[in-house]
């Protein structure tokens, strides 16, 4: 019987493959840089554009014209012959008087149609359009206002157009129809209020406030009484804005004769006469004249407007990306052309075993004055406080570094890190500033800086958007 055998188990050597290896490498690599760039703050950028910053204060004017109110001459119902906001000649009939109020039964009766025409719906459309531009939610009473004239103005259109024929009106409404002309030449408006001669001398603090404000607007086919206002004729194209003043407008207006300003709603910029005024309650308003666009709001009491103090071209960069950095002063008198090279610098003073010498090292230049460049003081830049600089031609003249001042600027990621770039602010609006541009040191147009300067830690960072 032959013998057992002993079976030994073979131990195998374990088996690395070298490219599985690689592979996982490689993805912890890019798990941890994903990681990395997640928690990394990004950077913004924004180019740097050529603009304009116009700085401007608002205001709320009350408008005075030469306008005269016209009353009812006697009771009844009333019917207007002349649109709003159009003008009229001396002896014009404006409108009638219908005691009766027979006069909607006689315009039937003669099958007159009452319609409005095309002319009518562009000028309604229009009056619409005008009022969606300038409509403000703080002042939501006009809704009902601009209503009332609306309505007035299609009352108006109606009777202008049916009413062409007084003499068969007068024939069939016996005395009790009365026509009434208007007394002179002007322009007419349906908006009364209490305003219309009000002069310049009488105006209060409390007149501004809106909120108090009333108009009344008699419409075609309401039965008025005698003595009621009914409509007012405006016979001058000369207008003014009276508007309440600071005491710091006052003094930026002080040396003024005319200002340009912006008219709310209607994106219209027209200049006007200033001048000051005291009311009647003893304060300083501002009156601006003007000889243009009366008609435009013939109907209007109050209206919002800018006045366009200053307007400032150059390089318009957001305020974010604005910081400030100390900056090593040296007379301009040291400086130094480097030899074969182009470069600036300075002699700077160096002391070894063998003695003191004067070696030329160059450095940037971030901006300069009469007297003064500025150089950085960062630790790794070859001149730190304390060095002495040599001026040319002279071997005992010398400078110590040390005084220090600061400049506004941004930072410049051209090239993909921060580089420091001096501005000269020429206007701002709290949201952007207007900079010189054409500088020696400054920014160009296109130019990529930093949108948060307090996103970069030092100049020289590397940027990662």
């Amino acid at each position: 019987m032959a013998g057992k055998r002993k079976v030994v188990r073979y131990r195998r050597t374990p088996n690395i493959n070298i490219g599985m290896l690689i592979f996982a490498v490689i993805f912890v690599y890019m798990v941890f840089s994903v990681y990395t760039y997640i928690r990394r703050d990004k950077i913004q950028p924004y180019e740097v554009t050529e603009g304009s910053i116009v700085n401007d204060r608002q205001y709320t004017g009350l408008i005075l014209r030469e306008e005269t109110t016209e009353y009812a001459e006697s009771s009844g119902y009333i019917n207007y012959y002349i649109q709003e906001g159009k003008r009229a000649a001396a002896g014009t009939g404006i409108y009638s008087i219908d005691e009766t109020g027979r006069l909607a039964e006689v315009l039937a009766e003669s099958g007159t149609e009452r319609t409005l025409t095309e002319e009518n719906l562009k000028e309604l459309k229009s009056r619409l359009t005008s009022y969606s531009l300038s409509m403000s939610e703080d002042d939501f009473s006009r809704v009902y206002d601009e209503k009332y004239s609306l309505e007035a103005m299609v009352l108006e259109y109606v009777n202008f157009n049916a009413l062409s024929s007084q003499g068969e009106l007068e024939e069939a409404l016996g005395t009790g129809f009365r026509q009434v002309r208007t007394p002179v030449s002007g322009v007419v408006s349906y908006a009364v209020d209490s305003f219309e001669d009000l002069e310049a001398s009488q105006v209060t603090a409390e007149m501004f406030d809106r909120t108090n404000y009333s108009r009344g607007i008699t419409r075609a086919g309401d039965l008025v009484e005698a003595g009621t206002p009914v409509y007012k004729i405006i016979t001058s194209d000369n207008w003014s804005l009276l508007f309440p003043l600071s005491e710091e407008d006052a003094a930026e207006y002080a040396s003024e004769t005319s200002l340009q300003v912006r008219l709310a709603g209607h994106d219209r910029v027209i200049s006007g006469d200033y001048s000051t005024v005291t009311g009647a309650d003893g304060l300083q308003y501002g009156k601006l004249d003007f000889t243009k666009y009366m008609i435009q709001y013939e109907s209007e009491r109050y209206l919002d407007f800018e006045v366009m103090t200053s307007v400032e071209e150059g390089l318009k960069i957001p305020v974010s990306s604005v910081t400030s950095k100390n900056f090593y002063l040296v007379p301009v008198d040291f400086l130094e052309q480097g030899g074969d090279s182009d470069d600036s610098g300075f002699l700077k003073e160096v002391y070894t075993e063998s003695g003191t010498s004067v070696e030329f090292t160059p450095v940037t230049i971030y901006y300069s004055t009469e007297e003064y460049y500025y150089i950085d003081t960062a630790e790794d830049e070859p001149i730190h406080a304390g060095d002495y600089l040599v001026k040319p031609g002279s071997s005992s003249e010398r400078y110590q570094v040390g005084a220090t001042a600061s400049l506004q600027g941004v930072y410049n990621i051209n090239r993909g890190y921060a580089v420091f770039k001096q501005i000269e602010i020429l206007e701002e609006n709290g949201e952007f500033y207007t900079i010189k541009e054409n500088t020696s040191y400054g920014l160009n147009v296109y130019d990529h800086i930093v949108l948060d300067a307090s996103a970069v830690d030092a100049e020289g960072a590397l940027i990662y958007q």
